[in-house]
């Protein structure tokens, strides 16, 4: 087997850390050299918080204070090429030159790297396949719409999936979106980038059974490969409090809500939500990560409310552990792709609260083709109103027929995705498969 050395690299956000992390210990597990590569605040928090395994090392990219913005972004630009290459040069110098440079979204300069210091690249898409198809359709200029070509006609028809209406695209595809700005010019880069090369690779982060019609699309025009799923495992002790509160609870009776590290809730939203799973009368375990100070009148609203009902508030959970608890019985997601997956790998019946990005994509693959859960309508600027969540739980919860469908589809997608994984499995082999090229 060649002696690989893969230097592996992302944007510098929980949701792009996650995955390619996880494949940086997959790799080094399995007998690569690796060097995984963000911002140095970052590295800094992966060090104090856990011990990197045989093979694995850390280098920086940049030592700015992250942000999402156009000017993080533009800046970014500008140091990120040569830090890298100082990486890649310094690997030569220390006799284990990088081999394979594995990037992911929001940085496309990389590939720029890699192919001006030629050394092979991979892109991770750590989004769904069937997300990647859409950019593909519409970075490269193949966008179906009706007659009159505005905005909310737009569609997107992937041979046997459901039709991809405006409301289940992505984003920042559609013009009148804010981010749009600077995230549809990254997403032509990286369309741009993937066809300097014949064939390129990409690696997907999801797993063959689970999306073979969008894998099929993108297999006709690149070398995708799907490894998934790129789940990082539990890092708690299982001390904290909140486990010996899920622990009391019957089995599958408590609903658990996150909607994820990015997204932050308005006053409003907090109430809805609130008022919402009291109502429901179930218990729930809610991950707020902060209060503000002039939310003081909420919190006193919170403070009242929380007797008339069973559940608990916290700022942060391990959610890998929390989704595998026994009492779960539901998932209030914002259908970030990683927690998607974390649900889906769990098992749990998910409600779809999208927000952002892809996580409208998700949300519709969790409803129409895969049928483990529902999407919940949002009201103007509310994730969702106290009714609309109240009724999605009762579907999702309660003892219909349609409920009953998607706890039996949740525990069947478990499966196809644990037998994914294990020694044998498609994402197993296809994984390996790189290693031995």
């Amino acid at each position: 087997m060649k002696q690989h050395h893969y230097l592996v690299t992302c944007f510098p956000l929980q949701g792009h850390i996650n995955p390619t992390l996880q494949l940086a210990n997959i790799l080094a597990a399995i007998g690569a050299t690796v060097t995984f590569s963000t911002a140095a605040s970052v590295l800094e928090s992966l060090q104090d918080r856990f011990l990197a395994p045989d093979g694995l090392s850390y280098a920086s990219f940049s030592d700015e204070n992250v942000s999402l913005t156009a000017a993080y972004i533009a800046n970014l630009r500008q140091c990120g090429p040569e830090n890298l290459s100082k990486i890649i040069r310094k690997s030569l110098d220390d006799g284990r030159p990088v081999t394979c440079l594995v990037y992911s979204l929001l940085v496309p300069w990389a590939s720029q790297v890699a192919r001006d210091m030629h050394v092979p690249s991979a892109f991770l898409a750590i989004q769904c396949a069937a997300a990647f198809s859409i950019y593909s359709r519409f970075f490269g200029g193949r966008v179906e719409t009706d007659e009159g070509g505005i905005d909310s006609s737009v569609y997107v028809k992937i041979q046997d999936l459901p039709t991809f209406y405006s409301c289940d695209l992505p984003t920042f595809v559609l013009p009148e979106n804010p981010i749009n700005r600077f995230m549809g010019p990254l997403m032509i880069e990286h369309m741009k980038e993937l066809q300097t090369i014949p064939k390129p690779l990409v690696l997907l982060n999801t797993f063959q059974e689970l999306e073979q019609e969008a894998i099929k699309e993108l297999e006709s025009k690149l070398n995708a490969i799907a490894i998934g799923l790129l789940i990082a495992t539990s890092n708690s002790c299982g001390e904290e409090n909140y486990i010996e509160w899920l622990a009391s609870k019957p089995e599958k009776s408590v609903v658990y809500i996150a909607f994820g590290s990015v997204m932050v809730m308005n006053k409003e939203q907090k109430v809805e939500i609130l008022h919402g799973l009291v109502q429901s009368k179930r218990p729930f375990l809610w991950v707020v990560r902060s209060w503000d100070s002039e939310e003081e009148e909420v919190t006193e609203m919170v403070e009242e409310e929380m007797k008339k009902c069973d559940g608990m508030i916290v700022a942060w959970c391990s959610q890998m552990e929390v989704l595998s608890h026994k009492s779960i019985g539901c998932f209030v997601t914002h259908c970030g792709w990683n927690s998607t997956l974390e649900g889906l790998v769990c098992g749990v019946p998910m409600i779809g609260c999208p927000h952002i990005s892809d996580q409208t994509t998700n949300a519709m693959l969790v409803e129409k083709v895969w049928g483990n859960g529902v999407r919940a309508r949002a009201n103007g600027e509310v994730v969702l109103n106290r009714e609309e969540l109240r009724e999605c739980l009762d579907v999702v919860m309660g003892e219909g027929e349609r409920g009953e469908e998607i706890r039996k589809n949740a525990l069947m997608l478990r499966g196809m995705a644990m037998e994914a994984l294990k020694d044998g499995g498609s994402s197993y082999n296809n994984l390996r498969k790189i290693m031995l090229e």
